[in-house]
């Protein structure tokens, strides 16, 4: 028997429950220990304490609970796209009271890759019989219907214990489609008070996932196409501006809803910022992959961020300079003042490593390195040590804030008013 499932009951309830086991395949929600097998989670209401133990292995109540519905939920959804509301009970019984973990998010538009990536951070291998990829990708058949993948937030959770937050497009024509009403206005309650047009709140959910991201998360990744979309370094600037006193989870644990609650994050010091990574995807050309070009870059970024509290964030990270190319990390070290951002350039699938005049390295053996290195990362951590659903828990007040944050708002009357947002 498998560590974690029901033990087998007797009649026509173990035969109809044996026949779904074998006509469902296995959805990875979280990566199985190494050392024991997959563990079989329902989709049913549960004791909280019994899921987290099957989660993580096996051991624990719910590997001697009979009473679970043998149906797999399909996805770990913790911020819906139809309400717009963050919802934290289908995700704790995943969690543990495990605190040494790290939170990994990512943000960018439609089709960049973004939940590919996370499934290779998770350690996904699509070569695994009867497996489903964590986070679902983007297919032909999606991409002709003009529909995207993701909707609000995915969560999954890796073996290395990486909570991994899958976020839908950002500036997508196909998210705006699907929340605009026939009198232009959303369909989406994007912010308490009156309704918006649907162009303004498509625009405002953008920058609150990014908020959002930066204030729940150690590492961001800012996945764009190309090596000229500047749209999402315009949108981590935006995030720096109204991230006004919004707390890391730790903090938000104490947080009181009509409280004046500047004094706690004072005591705190700087207010919290995740980490960036900046990962261009998409339409590169082999002369991208150059050394100059990638220095070029990374000093554009620094330009960027240099005054923001994203580069004091990232500046007390220790994570080590990498690229495709090899003598780009010694032209960093030399324009060290440079280099408080992290770039990394992902090529095409079918790039072949050591092709091409400057030895761009392949796809794979770029992500693989993606994964290395953010594994190995010393990102900002939170203000206090708090386990992984101390976390979940001070994640949703944040969000709670973030809905009701008058600097969000004032913001959002400027652009009304002015007409200066995406249409």
């Amino acid at each position: 028997m498998r560590s974690g499932e029901p033990p087998p009951s007797s009649g026509a309830s173990a035969s109809s429950s044996s026949s779904m086991n074998q006509q469902q395949p296995k959805i990875l929600l979280t990566k199985p220990s190494t050392i024991g097998a997959v563990s079989t989670v329902a989709a049913g209401r549960r004791d909280e304490e019994s899921s987290a133990g099957a989660v993580v292995g096996g051991a624990g109540p719910s590997a001697r609970s009979s009473s679970r519905s043998s149906s797999q939920p399909a996805s770990l959804g913790l911020l819906s796209a139809e309400s717009w509301e963050l919802s934290i009970d289908r995700v704790l019984p995943f969690l543990t009271e495990n605190n040494d973990f790290v939170v990994v998010g990512v943000i960018g538009p439609a089709g960049v890759g973004k939940s590919m990536i996370l499934n290779e951070l998770y350690g996904y291998d699509a070569n695994s019989p009867g497996m489903i990829s964590p986070f679902a990708t983007e297919t032909d058949e999606m991409r002709a219907l003009a529909k995207h993948c993701s909707a609000g937030i995915e969560l999954r959770v890796s073996n290395e214990r990486m909570i991994l937050l899958d976020t839908q497009p950002v500036f997508s024509p196909t998210v705006l489609t699907d929340m605009i009403k026939p009198d232009g206005s959303s369909a989406i309650p994007v912010l308490s008070g009156e309704p918006l047009s649907a162009e303004l709140a498509h625009e405002l959910m953008g920058i609150q996932l990014a908020v959002f991201l930066a204030s729940v998360c150690n590492i961001v990744l800012v996945v764009s196409e190309g090596i000229n979309d500047f749209s999402l370094w315009q949108l981590m600037l935006t995030v720096d501006l109204l991230k006004h006193n919004i707390p890391d989870p730790s903090q938000a644990l104490n947080f009181a809803p009509d409280k004046d609650n500047r004094s706690t994050l004072q005591a705190n010091g700087d207010e919290y910022m995740a980490d960036l990574v900046f990962v261009h995807t998409n339409r590169l050309q082999e002369k991208d992959f150059s050394p100059p070009k990638l220095k070029l870059v990374r000093k554009a970024l620094y330009q960027y961020f240099r005054t923001t509290s994203f580069a004091a964030s990232n500046s007390r990270s220790t994570l080590s300079e990498f690229n495709g190319s090899s003598d780009v990390g010694r032209n960093n070290r030399e324009d060290s003042d440079a280099t408080q951002q992290e770039v990394f350039f992902i090529p095409h699938r079918a790039t072949q490593e050591g092709t091409g005049k400057f030895e761009c390295a392949s796809y794979s053996c770029m992500i693989e390195s993606l994964r290395d290195k953010i594994l190995s990362m010393n990102p900002h951590s939170f203000s206090k040590n708090i386990s992984e659903r101390d976390w979940l828990r001070g994640s949703a007040k944040i969000w709670d804030l973030i809905k009701k944050s008058p600097v969000i708002a004032n913001y959002c009357s400027t652009l009304q008013d002015s007409g200066l947002y995406r249409t």
